[in-house]
């Protein structure tokens, strides 16, 4: 099988091409119900005919209580045609089926009468005048559908979280204007995203924040049919899955196992934990690793995002390959280095994020 770099940065390989499984969506949202009640929830990447996160939220729009559900499709589906849609609808004759539209549905009404919802109750809601759909169309700058269309930037403006799997190549651009909106979110992203400074600096201030799903695992996407490079097919749809280490749930939401104390067990030993030439920090390899009475600075690998607590911890900078900006790095270089990168005797670590226990500042 191909390793993730092939899948992600292969020859011909479009990275933005990963739609993600229903099972990964339910098991991180499920975390986040009472900040959706009541709510308008915004997909603005999402395909109804395709996305599982359209089927989730019209599924469960009862039960949360939501206010308003808007997905917008993007022109066109890449996957049109190359897998099948969730909803095989025939004679939607008003639905612009395949062209950039966005679709907005404020009820959903069951057959049975009650609150629970089925996908027979999803098609035929579909079919319905009541809840219209409507195309979309491109400004000076922007393709019809894309997130920062004026149309789209609209929507975005009418809704209270945005919840999807944003094209990983965007996904600075995508925050960025997610933020200037001021706007709530739930989406995926790259882990190595921790390292751009301008969510790095979103995540130091506490204005960003990882999600419940475990950050070191991954997550298996499904791709389209006539890819080439994928892990294995999907037991119970039979679609293609694409493995992507490097991905985790990015959100302004609240997150309480953000809130959870990391316990440390270690005890800190000068010949265990070495200093960096250029900076006035101690290494620290492994989160685990962090030690419990130290009160200086340490630098630690990026995954210690997932487990920060602000009351813990001070995040004071980053130190990766991309040169010195004293904004980032928070702590002064040595100015006999040249080298900005976290050196050990000569040697370049990864990137490295510098912090303080609060407790001994």
């Amino acid at each position: 099988m191909p390793g993730n770099d092939t899948l992600v940065h292969g020859g011909g390989v479009n990275k933005d091409e990963f739609y993600t499984r229903m099972c990964d969506i339910e098991d991180e949202l499920r975390h986040y119900r009472d900040q959706f009640r009541g709510k308008t929830i915004l997909c603005n990447c999402d395909d109804p005919y395709e996305s599982n996160f359209f089927k989730y939220f019209v599924l469960n729009f009862n039960h949360l209580d939501l206010k308003k559900l808007i997905a917008t499709s993007y022109d066109p589906s890449p996957i049109a045609g190359t897998q099948l849609p969730l909803f095989d609808i025939e004679g939607l004759r008003h639905l612009p089926h395949k062209e950039p539209f966005a679709i907005e549905i404020t009820r959903v009404p069951t057959a049975s009468g009650d609150d629970a919802i089925n996908l027979t109750d999803v098609e035929a809601l579909l079919k319905q005048d009541a809840n219209t759909a409507r195309r979309l169309v491109g400004d000076t700058e922007y393709s019809a559908g894309d997130f920062r269309s004026s149309q789209c930037v609209d929507l975005m403006d009418e809704a209270d979280i945005v919840v999807t799997n944003p094209p990983f190549s965007l996904f600075r651009e995508y925050v960025s204007l997610l933020v200037q909106h001021q706007k709530q979110f739930l989406v995926i992203g790259n882990t190595n995203a921790i390292t751009y400074k301008d969510i790095f600096m979103l995540l130091r201030s506490d204005r960003l924040r990882t999600g419940y799903t475990n950050f070191n695992v991954g997550m298996f996407f499904e791709v389209p049919d006539n890819w080439d490079h994928f892990h294995h097919f999907d037991e119970q749809t039979g679609k293609k899955l694409a493995r992507v280490s490097t991905s985790c749930w990015y959100t302004n939401l609240d997150v309480t196992r953000h809130h959870e104390p990391l316990r440390l067990f270690r005890r800190y030993l000068p010949d265990e934990y070495p200093t960096y030439d250029n900076y006035d920090a101690i290494e620290v390899g492994k989160v685990a690793e962090i030690p419990a009475d130290y009160a200086g600075v340490m630098g630690v690998p990026i995954t210690f995002m997932d487990r920060y607590n602000p009351q813990q911890f001070s995040v004071l900078g980053l130190c990766a390959s991309a040169g010195y900006d004293p904004e980032v790095v928070g702590i002064e270089k040595d100015s006999a280095f040249q080298d900005a990168r976290p050196l050990i005797a000569g040697r370049n670590t990864y990137a490295r994020i510098f912090i303080r226990r609060k407790d001994q500042l």
